[in-house]
Order: structure tokens, then C-alpha cells, then sequence
């Protein structure tokens, strides 16, 4: 059973203030408006050497009026909760768009904001999965799971510092349009995460985290429901100490078997924000660029090998990305991105879909604030595995000279999301099908359709797993939103490999 929405965001006086915000935009003419209440409680811990460093608990609360008057925007945004008030921001938006109209006339400009159709969807609530509210366990229970973590690496040889830390969401929106349609949400979702640090006799250092995604699930997660913290964390420091003493990579060509760790924040760069349409289109040009999947490459784009196939997704279970109706009113959906290798879609919102003629939005809208407008961000960006594809173990068994990537760490990509390099969290050398010792100072570089289009082999169902991170960022103002990007593990053939410490001069 889903849980209840919170009884504290419920008994906001959300609709009165919803019904006299959309009255006052409809009075002064609006063709469209919309009223959004949000609150985002994020609270976080962070220990040191097992010791506190850090906490902190901010709530983010109010509530915003978005119109389209006379073909514009406007936008406004207030705090105080009174009927006047509501009535106050919705004009100052009405006001905003007037603005807005008679600056995009006078530069001789005649594009007018229409918005795809959505059905009304009536009145509806939805709560993300989870069991247990993280805001609803004692923090002096997160402060002892952490430091039982951090003493526990402490106490293993050759671990000389810890790095803990947690952090907890609990997302609140309400929302209510012009067309009837009003929804109550409420998403939760958690970060714990360690880092172990080693040092040398001779002052040579390294550090390794745990892999462990963020998810949209509760304080269940961080006890074991869906990723085995005690098998990770107690081969933690035995990893650590062969990445310290590994050789240096030989920069060339190599075959590699790329784990979900890694892989997904590879999609999430040279897929995810690919394929949001309105970066194809250059709107993001002048801050977080624009993309070389242009739509003229719809249907046609061979982006990969024929086993790549890349959906979009607001409806998997415990993703960061998931939710039940987006900023707009849109109902979450399903769609393909790439099939077989081409590209066949994009992430839309409901302004996009209607400039491009593309038909529905895929629900794609999302403000991370009150004070934000909502903008077209992505979706759950994933790689399906192969129905009866192999084991990971079956992946590196095809590999004579190779690398097995695990975990992700820094990452470069270009303004077009085409010209790439990653690392990772460690690097196991693959001689004939099996693995032999790690490798250090690896960096992978490639095309996005070049890389993909090494992609040989993509394995099944039970190598998949929903990767992710909290701080994804786009816009002016700046946005910041949570996404996850499931994958299986994949081979993928002939690879440029750099050495790190070469590249950098050392």
C-alpha cells in the first residue's frame, strides 16, 4: 500500500490558494495558467574518521503562477499564504507576460507559446515507493549506522580515512491548471554514501567509494533492502589496497566490459542530455549547450549498434526521476529514445512538443523550487538489457585484451555531448577472459556514435541495474534535479584508453 501523503502538506490551504491564483489569471485574460505549491525538505550528515563534521535540514516552501498571456510567459512566485496574495502573484505573472509579448513583437519576432494538448486528468494523488520515511527515523540512528560503517573500514588494514555521509529528500508539489487538472505528490528518495582513503609507506594515496546509487526509496535502503552494504563495504578495503599498488595503464586499444556503476553516467551525459529536444534545438546554447542528435537525424541518426536500445522513463519503480504527472499536468509515460541503434525520440515538454509538431509531451517538465520556473529536464534515461543476454562473468570470458570499468568518478564531455573521456572508481585488467589485477590511471575515450557503436554484446536482466545522482544542473537560473539511468553491462570492442598521469604532464 502506498504511503499517505504528509497530513502537514496536506492541510496547507493548497486549493484555496490554487482557486484564487487561476481566477485571477482567467479574469485578466490568460489562455493558459497553472499553480504549483511546493515543498522539498533535504537533510543531510556527513561524518569524518567516524566523527560528525556536518549536518544540516533546510526546507524549501511556496508556491508559484505560470500563465500564457497573449502568446508569452509570465511567471511569479510568492510565499504568503493568503487568498490576496495567490490573486497578487497570479496578476504579477499576467504582468510578466505582457512584458514579455511586447519584447518579443518589438524585436520583430511573431512566435507565439502554444502548448500540446493534455487531457484533464481530474483530481489525483501519487506517492513514490518506498516503506520507510527516512524523515520519520531518529537521526541519532543515521549518525550510528554511518559511524558503524566508518569504524568498521577504520579497523581494516591499510584505511587510514573515512568519508560518510547521508542525505534525505522528501519532495511535496501540488498542482492545479486552468484545465482541470489537480495532483498531490510526494516523492522520497536517499544518498548514503562512503569513501575509504589509503596512504603508502612511500606517501602515494588513494580512495575508493562504495557504488551504492542514490535511490527513490526510504531508510529501508540504507538497512539493506536493495543493495547489500555489509558484502560491499567489507571488501572495500582489500579493493582499495590493489588499486594503490596497481601498475600504470598502457594508453592503446583495448576491448571493455563497462559495469552499470560506470555505464550509466555515461548515458546520463552522452544520451540523456542528448536527447533532450529543447538543447537540440539550441535553447540551452548559451549555458549548458546544445546537442549533435539534431532533429533533423529523427528516424534516420545511427547513434549505435543494432543492440542499443535507450528509453526514456517517468514510470520505473524507485527512480529519481519518477513521479506521476510532471510540472505541466502530464501524465508520466514510457518511450522509446533509440531503437536498434537509431535515433527515434526525445524528452519533451508541453511547449516543445507543440513547436515541433511532435504530438503529446512525455511529461518532461520539472521546477526543483517554488521560485523556479519549470523547464524541460529529463526523463529516466535507460539502456535495456538483452532479453537472454549474458552474466557479466560471460561478458569478460569474451575478452582476450581488455578492461573491466567499475564505478564511476570524473568525466568530460564536449558542448555537443559528442567528444568524450571517463574514468572510474577502479579498473581490472582482462587477460584471456579472466581478470587479472587492477589497473590505475585509465581514462576511456570516444564519440558518442562511435562509442556506442563498439557496443558488441549488452547483457541480460539480471546485470541491470538503476544507476543516478541528486545534482543534475541546467537552466539560467540555475536547476538542479535528481535522475537515475538503469543499464546492464556491455562489451564494447576497441576502445581508445588514455593514461591519466601521462595526459597531465606527469
Amino acid at each position: 500500500m502506498p504511503h499517505p501523503i504528509d497530513e502537514t502538506f496536506t492541510a496547507l490551504p493548497l486549493r484555496a490558494l490554487a482557486d484564487a491564483a487561476l481566477a485571477r489569471a482567467r479574469a485578466l485574460g490568460a489562455e493558459h495558467a497553472d499553480f504549483r505549491f511546493e515543498r522539498v525538505r533535504t537533510a543531510s550528515w556527513r561524518l569524518r574518521d567516524a566523527r560528525p563534521s556536518g549536518s544540516s535540514d533546510d526546507t524549501d516552501a511556496g508556491y508559484a503562477v505560470r500563465v500564457v498571456h497573449g502568446g508569452a510567459w509570465g511567471f511569479a512566485a510568492g510565499v504568503d499564504r493568503t487568498m490576496d496574495a495567490a490573486a497578487k502573484v497570479a496578476s504579477q505573472a499576467v504582468a510578466m507576460a505582457k512584458l514579455s509579448a511586447r519584447v518579443i513583437r518589438s524585436a520583430g519576432s511573431d512566435e507565439r507559446v502554444e502548448l500540446a494538448d493534455e487531457p484533464s486528468h481530474g483530481e489525483r494523488t501519487w506517492v513514490s515507493a518506498y516503506e520507510v520515511n527516512p524523515f520519520e527515523v531518529a537521526d541519532e540512528e543515521k549518525t550510528a549506522l554511518l559511524t558503524e560503517w566508518s569504524a568498521g573500514l577504520l579497523g581494516a588494514d591499510g584505511v587510514a580515512h573515512t568519508d560518510a555521509s547521508l542525505t534525505t529528500v522528501q519532495e511535496n508539489k501540488f498542482y492545479a491548471d486552468t484545465a482541470g487538472t489537480v495532483t498531490t505528490q510526494q516523492r522520497v528518495r536517499v544518498h548514503p554514501q562512503v569513501t575509504a582513503v589509503a596512504v603508502s609507506d612511500s606517501g602515494d594515496f588513494d580512495s575508493m567509494r562504495t557504488l551504492a546509487p542514490p535511490v527513490g526509496r526510504g531508510w529501508e535502503y540504507a538497512r539493506g533492502t536493495g543493495w547489500d552494504w555489509d558484502a560491499e563495504l567489507a571488501e572495500l578495503p582489500v579493493l582499495l589496497a590493489e588499486k594503490l599498488a596497481a601498475p600504470a595503464v598502457e594508453a592503446g586499444a583495448y576491448d571493455l566490459v563497462v559495469d552499470p556503476s560506470n555505464l550509466w553516467l555515461t548515458i546520463h551525459e552522452s544520451i540523456g542530455h542528448a536527447t533532450e529536444l529543447d538543447r537540440a534545438l539550441g535553447y540551452e546554447a548559451a549555458y549548458a549547450g546544445t546537442s549533435f542528435a539534431t532533429p533533423d537525424g529523427l528516424g534516420t541518426l545511427r547513434y549505435g549498434s543494432e543492440l542499443m536500445n535507450v528509453t526514456g522513463d517517468r514510470t520505473a519503480e524507485h527512480g529519481l526521476a519518477t513521479v506521476g504527472y510532471d510540472d505541466e499536468g502530464v501524465s508520466a509515460q514510457s518511450w522509446d529514445l533509440v531503437r536498434d541503434g537509431v535515433l527515434v525520440g526525445y524528452q519533451l515538454d508541453r511547449r516543445i512538443a507543440k513547436l515541433t509538431g511532435m504530438g503529446r509531451s512525455n511529461g518532461c517538465a520539472y521546477a526543483d523550487s517554488p521560485a523556479h520556473v519549470p523547464v524541460q529536464r529529463m526523463a529516466n534515461v535507460s539502456l535495456r538489457p538483452a532479453e537472454h543476454g549474458p552474466s557479466t562473468e560471460e561478458l569478460i570470458s569474451g575478452v582476450a585484451d581488455g578492461i573491466y570499468v567499475v564505478g564511476d568518478r570524473s568525466w568530460s564531455i564536449d558542448m555537443q555531448r559528442y567528444n568524450f573521456q571517463f574514468t572510474g572508481q577502479r579498473f581490472h585488467r582482462i587477460r584471456n577472459g579472466r581478470l587479472a589485477g587492477q589497473l590505475r590511471d585509465v581514462a576511456y575515450q570516444a564519440t558518442t556514435t562511435d562509442f556506442w557503436g563498439s557496443m558488441e554484446a549488452v547483457g541480460g536482466p539480471a546485470t541491470y541495474v538503476l544507476g543516478g545522482a541528486f545534482n543534475c544542473g541546467k537552466a539560467q537560473p540555475g536547476q538542479v534535479a535528481a535522475v537515475s539511468h538503469g543499464c546492464p553491462s556491455a562489451l564494447f570492442r576497441d576502445v581508445s584508453i588514455l593514461n591519466t598521469s601521462q595526459e597531465a604532464g606527469r
